[in-house]
């Protein structure tokens, strides 16, 4: 009866410690994609002095490359641009991405109402 008890209790105890192993990094990459994301947030509303309107999306994402995370915005009036924004020291516009509805369009680096060059 003893063994039955120790054995149930080291099973449970292993179901727990993989479980947590498991787990750690799905809420680490989970937990720093949505900080990203409301660094950038936070950045664009007091510091660029956008409203909640202008902005379509703001998502944060786990990327292949360094850095690891980063942020894609989307804006209402450029639904066919995603703007590439880096939030780990300073936070700064990197990049952007055009989708295809924009490449059709021939949207070009000109033509963009939010791209904020970097140095």
């Amino acid at each position: 009866m003893v063994e039955i008890i120790k054995r149930r209790v080291l099973l449970i105890f292993m179901a727990i410690i993989i479980i947590i192993v498991v787990l750690t990094p799905v809420t680490y990459v989970q937990v720093n994609k949505y900080k990203y994301a409301d660094r950038v947030t936070n950045y664009l509303l007091e510091e660029e002095k956008y409203s909640r309107e202008d902005i379509e999306s703001v998502k944060g994402v786990w990327g292949k490359k360094l850095p690891s995370f980063y942020t894609l915005v989307t804006f209402k009036d450029e639904p066919y641009v995603e703007y590439v924004y880096f939030a780990h020291n300073e936070i700064i516009q990197f990049d952007y991405r055009l989708t295809e509805e924009g490449k059709e369009k021939g949207v070009t680096k000109s033509k963009l109402k939010h791209y904020v060059p970097h140095n």
